[in-house]
C-alpha cells in the first residue's frame, strides 16, 4: 500500500530499449495482485499521428491533450495510481506532463548498456523495419547522456542484469508499495 497521501504519477523515464514499456506492464501486474487501483500510460501511444500538426512538430501538444483526456476518464472510476512510461529530457517536458495531468510527476530513470539495448531493439524490430531500428540504436547513447545530464529522476535503476519483474518491484518499493 502507498504510504504517501499526495497524488502523483510514477514516470518510468529512459532512453530507447531500456525496458520502460515492459516494466510498465509488470508494475500493472504487481499493483493488480496487491489490489491497488492503477492506470497505465505509455506516452508513445498518445502522439503516434502523422503528419504532426503545425507548429507542433513533435506532437507534444496533442500528446499532452490526449493524456489529459484519458487520465480524466480513468479518474471517473475512482482514485488510482497513475504510472507512465516515456521520456522526460527537460524540466519543460516534466512540467508539460504535470500541467496536463494535474499531478506531480515523480520520475525513475531506467538505464541499460548499449549492448543490451541493441539486443532488445533488435528483438523489437523486424528486418523490414531496419531504418527504425538503426535510428533508435544510434540515438540511444545521445538520449541516455541527455537524460543523465538533465538529472530529473529520483532514482536510477540499471536494468541490464534484472528481470522486468524485479525492476518493477524496485520502482514500487521506492514509492512506498510493499
Amino acid at each position: 500500500m502507498l504510504n504517501d497521501g499526495d497524488e502523483f504519477a510514477i514516470f518510468l523515464n529512459g532512453s530507447f530499449g531500456v525496458g520502460k514499456s515492459s516494466t510498465l506492464d509488470h508494475i500493472g501486474d504487481l499493483l493488480a495482485e496487491a489490489g491497488q487501483p492503477f492506470s497505465l500510460m505509455d506516452v508513445d501511444w498518445y502522439h503516434r499521428s502523422w503528419p504532426p500538426a503545425n507548429p507542433d512538430h513533435g506532437n507534444t501538444t496533442i500528446e499532452a491533450q490526449n493524456m489529459a483526456f484519458v487520465w480524466s476518464n480513468y479518474k471517473t472510476a475512482g482514485p488510482r495510481q497513475l504510472v507512465i512510461s516515456g521520456v522526460i529530457a527537460s524540466t519543460e517536458d516534466r512540467d508539460r506532463y504535470a500541467e496536463a495531468l494535474e499531478v506531480t510527476i515523480r520520475a525513475v530513470r531506467l538505464v541499460a548498456s548499449p549492448a543490451v539495448t541493441e539486443r532488445r531493439l533488435r528483438g523489437r524490430y523486424s528486418p523490414a523495419q531496419g531504418a527504425a531500428f538503426e535510428w533508435h540504436r544510434t540515438r540511444h547513447e545521445d538520449l541516455s547522456q541527455t537524460l543523465a545530464e538533465a538529472d530529473l529522476d529520483e532514482i536510477v535503476i540499471d536494468t541490464d542484469q534484472k528481470s522486468r519483474h524485479d525492476v518493477a518491484r524496485l520502482v514500487l518499493s521506492h514509492f512506498g508499495y510493499e
